[in-house]
């Protein structure tokens, strides 16, 4: 009877155990030097350890790829996993398709195409940013970790996501001004196309763009923008191919730059840019509101 009961138990346990760490044991380059430790409990394992390996290329060597190659990127915050998972942000309702589409992007392995993410993982990452936004991480982190988990591939070479998020967050700020000169490369001499949502105003009272030849706009809804998501697919294939594209439309640009990208545009995810850009011209040491602008960081945002 003894033995019947310990063998129950141990199968319960085994259940919940490959329930529970199963993601961990798939995905995790050292699950086999932990595997047969079952007192080392996949939520206490460091970060340091679970995404041991994981390639993450700076925002400057992200900058010389797109510039060099002219290449496409979708980049993946914690909004873009938080939609993955099931849940909604801000300004963009929980929706199916949109996961669906954001996931797959994640996982393509078109080495042409690139992925941008953000996964400070140990002190070499973190200790690129203010205090906040590392206090931030590492609770999000943590909080996440074995979801996460499945959806990268600690083989591949991903780039940052950061690369329109150059001045508040970062620690040293000495360098901004010579990194947003290798940005403004991006755009030098080129015809844009700016899909953004209504209000965020692209560098409107400022000179972000002044070296590109000229710059058009596709204006959306600043909330649940995938809604028309077709439509503005459909607006967007009436420009040509030599355009540059610069999405600023949340989780939807993600989506939307692998898609004309496939149609044969350049298309980044520019996101945070112009914002971050008022906040270096101001010198701000908080998220203010800039006038005229939609500011979603920033408490009273208009």
């Amino acid at each position: 009877m003894f033995i019947k009961l310990a063998c129950f138990i141990a199968l319960l346990f085994l259940l919940f155990f490959s329930k529970k760490y199963y993601i961990f044991f798939k995905c995790c380059l050292n699950y086999k030097k932990y595997y047969h430790n079952l007192k080392k409990k996949c939520m206490e394992c460091p970060n340091e350890i679970i995404f041991n390996g994981l390639n993450i290329v700076s925002s400057e060597d992200t900058l010389d790829e797109i510039i060099k190659n002219n290449r496409s990127i979708s980049r993946f915050g914690d909004g873009e996993f938080e939609l993955i998972f099931g849940n909604g942000i801000g300004f963009q309702s929980a929706n199916k398709e949109l996961a669906k589409k954001l996931k797959k992007i994640l996982k393509n392995n078109n080495n042409e195409f690139l992925i941008g993410i953000n996964i400070p993982y140990n002190n070499t990452y973190l200790n690129k940013y203010i205090n906040i936004t590392k206090k931030f991480f590492i609770d999000w982190l943590e909080r996440i970790k074995l979801k996460i988990l499945p959806l990268i591939d600690l083989n591949k070479k991903y780039y940052s996501s950061y690369i329109s998020r150059f001045y508040f967050e970062i620690e040293d700020k000495s360098k901004v001004s010579n990194y947003i000169k290798k940005l403004k490369k991006i755009w030098e001499k080129r015809d844009i196309l700016v899909i953004e949502g209504e209000n965020s105003r692209l560098g409107v009272g400022n000179d972000l763009f002044n070296n590109s030849n000229s710059l058009k706009r596709i204006i959306c809804p600043a909330i649940n923008a995938f809604n028309v998501y077709n439509k503005i697919i459909s607006e967007a294939k009436k420009f040509n191919k030599s355009i540059l594209i610069l999405l600023a439309l949340g989780p939807t640009s993600t989506s939307l730059a692998y898609d004309l990208y496939k149609l044969g545009y350049q298309a980044i995810d520019i996101g945070h840019i112009d914002i971050e850009y008022e906040w270096f011209l101001r010198k701000a040491t908080k998220k203010i509101q800039i006038e005229n602008k939609y500011v979603n960081e920033a408490y009273g945002s208009n």
